[in-house]
């Protein structure tokens, strides 16, 4: 049974992340792994299995956020359908391998390894680019799916939403920012169902867990979040659609560095 202070701790944690993910296109992933590291290490987790149950509670809190953000920027026009349903075949196939690779890690490892990402991230998110149009210049299916695939891998592996990789990779290519970050939202979904399934079965029988587990995800802690979390997605959305380019930007990055730093630090203090 989860104290009441914790239970509102992670109905503040919920309210904050959703925020973020309507705003940035990031499913909250992101901020939902380095707060809840600190959280399951604060309550005592077994330290082999932290930033697992951090990982994959956030993928399955991400299921529920990516709804409501979805139909928030849906609601705007600003998803580009036919791009994400490029990817999303590759994205099912890599979310289910992410938390495979994720189980053969230790602690340690997967926290520097998040870190890396995310600083990979905040990087090309400060590099100044061009406005895109609205499509831009995208690769065939062959080529999407290809994409797809990186983008599930590495979600599942980290527990993101997938935006950290997909915003990126459609601004490379040339789409304007708030589309990309509308489109990448609705990655959120395939990662975050096959992702959480996997993490279901990797984390199954460990007799470690805490209480209240279901394989590596802490159902008490993905309950909470994803309450609150739901309610103030389309708020953070919405507020995307009335920020400027660089902006949008700028927020994204330094939101991930200040992350990433946490990240290496839990790395090496572990």
């Amino acid at each position: 049974m989860i104290s009441p202070s914790l239970v509102v701790l992670l109905l503040i944690l919920g309210a904050a992340t959703g925020f973020a993910a309507g705003l940035l296109g990031i499913g909250g992933g992101m901020i939902l792994v380095p707060l809840l590291t600190i959280i399951f290490s604060h309550e005592g987790f077994p330290p082999a299995h932290i930033v697992h149950m951090a990982i994959a509670t956030s993928l399955s809190i991400i299921f529920f956020t990516s709804m409501s953000s979805v139909y928030a920027h849906h609601k705007r026009g600003a998803i580009l359908w036919p791009v994400a349903l490029l990817l999303i075949p590759g994205v099912i196939i890599g979310s289910w391998i992410g938390p495979i690779i994720a189980a053969g890690l230790n602690t340690r490892y997967l926290a520097g390894l998040f870190g890396v990402f995310v600083i990979f991230s905040a990087l090309k998110m400060l590099k100044k680019k061009k406005p895109g149009s609205q499509v831009g210049n995208l690769p065939g299916a062959a080529g999407m799916t290809a994409a797809g695939l990186g983008i599930g891998t590495l979600s599942g592996l980290v527990g993101a939403g997938g935006g950290f990789i997909t915003v990126p990779f459609l601004g490379w290519r040339g789409v304007r920012i708030h589309n990309a970050v509308a489109t990448s939202a609705v990655m959120g979904f395939p990662i975050a169902l096959s992702g959480t399934l996997s993490n279901i079965h990797q984390g199954w029988g460990i007799q470690s867990l805490p209480a209240g587990s279901l394989g590596f995800i802490f159902l008490p802690a993905m309950a909470c979040v994803a309450l609150t979390s739901v309610l103030s997605a389309p708020y953070g959305a919405r507020m995307a659609h009335t920020m400027n380019v660089n902006q949008l930007r700028t927020t994204f990055a330094y939101l991930l560095l200040v992350l990433a730093g946490y990240m290496f630090w839990k790395a090496v203090t572990v």
